[in-house]
């Protein structure tokens, strides 16, 4: 009898996790786990930054809301962005034209602000005392260059 219990404890888990996949499947697509972990990196951020300003001395609570502020523009650049590019799809299948690619103007943005958070977890994590791998910070300048070409490169 015990082990009924357990797969019915097994059988629950996986519906509430197979219910909140599905549910931000629906609600963020396809490739949802991006933007998980961006609000995970987003969270990150937040408790690196409290952890050096605490180390440091220099908490400040106008500072803290000011950066929930800064974290929730970057959400709504990102939903401007994809937003964007579902407006001009929807342009471009009234026209005949195939303006898909405009897509890729919402992952860009994404990625942007994704290693922006990154590099930002890092400094906060370094002016902690604790030391970062060059090859990670060596890493995200190339995938940053990468991605925020200049027209003139």
């Amino acid at each position: 009898m015990n082990s009924l219990s357990e797969l019915n404890y097994i059988d629950s888990y996986n519906a509430i996790v197979g219910g909140i996949v599905t549910f931000l499947t629906m609600v963020l697509g396809e490739h949802w786990i991006l933007f998980v972990l961006f609000l995970l990196f987003n969270v990150i951020d937040f408790i690196t930054g409290w952890m050096k300003a605490r180390m440091t001395k220099k908490e400040n609570s106008i500072k803290g809301f000011k950066g929930v502020i800064k974290k929730l523009g970057y959400w709504l650049i990102i939903l401007v962005s994809f937003s964007t590019s579902v407006l001009f799809i929807e342009i471009g299948e009234v026209l005949k034209i195939d303006l898909s690619i405009t897509t890729m103007l919402g992952w860009f943005v994404l990625a942007s602000l994704a290693i922006n958070e990154i590099r930002s977890i890092i400094e906060n994590i370094v002016e902690c005392g604790y030391k970062v791998p060059q090859i990670l910070i060596k890493g995200l300048d190339i995938a940053n260059k990468a991605i925020n070409k200049k027209e003139d490169d």
